[in-house]
């Protein structure tokens, strides 16, 4: 295998439609992607309200959609999925988010991964697993639609509460584990690792392209500061894309824990240095964006990870209790945070050109 490859491009409201297919093929996506394989665009919802930064793009959706059919790939090959947790909405983000509309333009199947008529199999990974067998003794499953699946994911660029920064490798996370996954967030590193594993072993191709327009700096993936950044990045490789994106962002990507666990066990490529980027000069780029914030929610949450609760974590997080949790975050989130604080940078937001962008969609 060869030197593994970022494209980076900026872009703007004007041509970024344009700009996601130059930057695919500064990527060499047809090189990894088979076209006689069903592809699977894994969407990212990470809140079901509208939040710059949050949640996948409609012109990153529709650019990459359009980018699949210029090139001959056909679209009964192709379908959007999606999955939800216990605290966000699917169904809603994917309206609020303008996604829904851009699937039904280009008449794309929309698959929900959690809904009855999905099946969950139960999956054996070959390769080396850190974690998952100890958080699901029962088997690890996974969709079968996605077995056999090529899959391209659609993160943003933004930080995170448990991870620092969040890319192509946690959009897997919404994608392969079910809604209980959060019982991994204390080993949250090494699970990233494991899922990309069980990708490699699943899908006959993998691409991931990542929507930077407007960036999330803060306690992500929700209570963010969104920014404009004007960035699009795509790349055949999940740990060297998130590795040039943290780099952006300010943070080294090897003292990020689950890059440096897949640098290591040569899942990709985690070291910038040996990382060939084109399209954009980016060697002076630094967002100095800021590492471990946390919200009140989230300082409960490391309390009980990593803190002095860990002993409670099964008690309070995996039995009768736990709806507590979920009624917690939704107490915070939608009914405090996001009317108090976050509507304030949603209207400012939609001001600029690229919120003028998402209005029309």
């Amino acid at each position: 295998m060869g030197r593994s490859k970022v494209a980076v491009l900026k872009t703007s409201p004007e041509t970024v439609l344009d700009d996601y297919a130059r930057l695919m093929h500064l990527a060499g996506y047809q090189d990894v992607l088979p076209k006689d394989k069903e592809i699977a665009l894994k969407i990212n919802i990470s809140w079901h309200f509208y939040y710059p930064a949050c949640s996948t793009t409609p012109w990153q959706l529709e650019g990459v959609i359009k980018t699949l059919l210029a090139d001959g790939y056909r679209k009964e090959n192709m379908y959007a999925c999606h999955n939800r947790t216990v605290v966000v909405s699917a169904k809603r983000g994917e309206r609020n988010n303008k996604h829904l509309p851009i699937i039904q333009k280009y008449s794309l199947r929309n698959i929900h991964l959690y809904e009855k008529c999905e099946e969950w199999i139960n999956y054996q990974p070959k390769g080396k697993i850190r974690v998952l067998y100890d958080i699901f003794p029962d088997g690890i499953h996974i969709p079968k639609r996605l077995l056999g699946s090529s899959i391209i994911h659609l993160p943003t660029m933004k930080t995170h509460v448990f991870t620092t920064m969040t890319g192509a490798m946690k959009n897997a996370f919404g994608g392969l584990l079910h809604e209980k996954r959060h019982y991994t967030h204390s080993v949250i590193h090494e699970t990233l690792v494991d899922l990309l594993t069980i990708q490699k072993e699943i899908h006959p191709g993998i691409f991931a392209v990542m929507d930077g327009t407007i960036a999330g700096d803060g306690p992500g993936p929700r209570c963010m500061v969104p920014h404009i950044k004007n960035y699009i990045l795509a790349s055949a490789d999940q740990v060297a894309i998130d590795a040039v994106a943290a780099k952006m962002m300010g943070f080294e990507p090897l003292e990020l824990k689950f890059i440096r666990l897949a640098h290591e066990e040569g899942l990709g490529c985690g070291d910038v240095r040996q990382i060939e980027i084109v399209g954009e000069d980016i060697s002076e780029v630094n967002f100095h964006f800021h590492k471990d914030e946390n919200t009140l929610a989230s300082r409960g949450q490391k309390l009980i990870y990593w803190g002095p609760l860990k002993p409670l974590e099964k008690f309070l997080l995996r039995s009768f209790i736990t709806p507590w949790s979920y009624a917690a975050s939704i107490i915070y989130h939608d009914l405090f945070w996001y009317p108090f604080i976050g509507r304030r940078r949603v209207k400012k937001i939609l001001k600029t050109d690229w919120g003028k962008l998402f209005s029309q969609y």
